[in-house]
């Protein structure tokens, strides 16, 4: 991780209270905490509301799978891909929207051991069990959800810190120990906002459609980024994964 101290200050709900494109390249730096992980997010791409973009979960309009993208900005929304990862997005724009941002990757900056035994026992690793090394630890949507312990039961979960500004200055310390969350919580830190000349944008990985929107935003360099994929072609009868389709982790 580069140097700089990670801010602890909460992100107000005002912030994505804004299209999911001007949202996802203000998160890169910026750091989700739940429970004893926190995750610095380097890579996230975004998805728009009904009938904009064909590959939201939200195109064809409100369901029960998609209701939480349709209530109010901040909120995380867990869905289920595969039959066996997760993802987690945030919520943007006001209620009704039907918009996100998908969190693809990030480097755990609190927590490592956590997330590590979270990981090494899970679908996503792919290791069967191995030690898996640091810039692993939530490098992909699935692997990022199983590090931060994110599951269905989170689906719905305000992001937004309920309490005043300053009682957050004890959630993440110089050394980066997070000591005062609430158990169960989710909050969303301001961090350390990406250098703009760092930041890139291109098509999202793995969706079938829209497929040129250059709606994918990644911090350039980063070991934390995942590698991009095109859409491939698979026989399964599944619904659509995406906000985002396919979780390349």
């Amino acid at each position: 991780m580069g140097g700089g101290q990670l801010s602890s200050a909460p992100l107000p709900r005002s912030f994505f209270d804004r299209p999911s494109p001007e949202v996802a390249p203000d998160l890169l730096g910026r750091v989700l905490v739940h429970g004893p992980v926190a995750v610095r997010l380097t890579e996230v791409e975004a998805y728009g509301g009904p009938g904009e973009d064909p590959a939201a979960h939200t195109y064809r309009g409100r369901t029960p799978r998609n209701a939480v993208m349709f209530g109010p900005p901040g909120h995380v929304y867990v869905y289920f891909t595969y039959g066996m990862h997760f993802c987690a997005n945030l919520v943007c724009l006001p209620e009704g929207s039907g918009s996100a941002v998908l969190l693809r990757a990030g480097e755990v900056v609190a927590g490592a051991d956590v997330a590590r035994a979270r990981r090494s026992g899970s679908a996503a690793s792919g290791g069967g069990g191995r030690r898996v090394a640091d810039r692993d630890l939530a490098r992909g949507p699935a692997r990022l959800a199983v590090a931060l312990g994110l599951l269905r039961e989170h689906n719905g979960i305000d992001a937004i810190w309920p309490g005043a500004p300053g009682e957050t200055e004890r959630l993440l310390t110089r050394d980066h120990r997070l000591t005062g969350v609430p158990h169960g919580a989710v909050v969303m830190l301001e961090g350390r906002p990406a250098d703009p000349s760092a930041i890139r944008s291109g098509p999202r990985t793995g969706v079938s459609t829209a497929k040129e929107t250059p709606w994918r935003f990644w911090i350039d360099g980063d070991p934390a980024v995942s590698p991009y994929r095109a859409h491939v072609p698979r026989r399964r009868n599944a619904a659509a994964t995406s906000v985002g389709e396919a979780p390349s982790s």
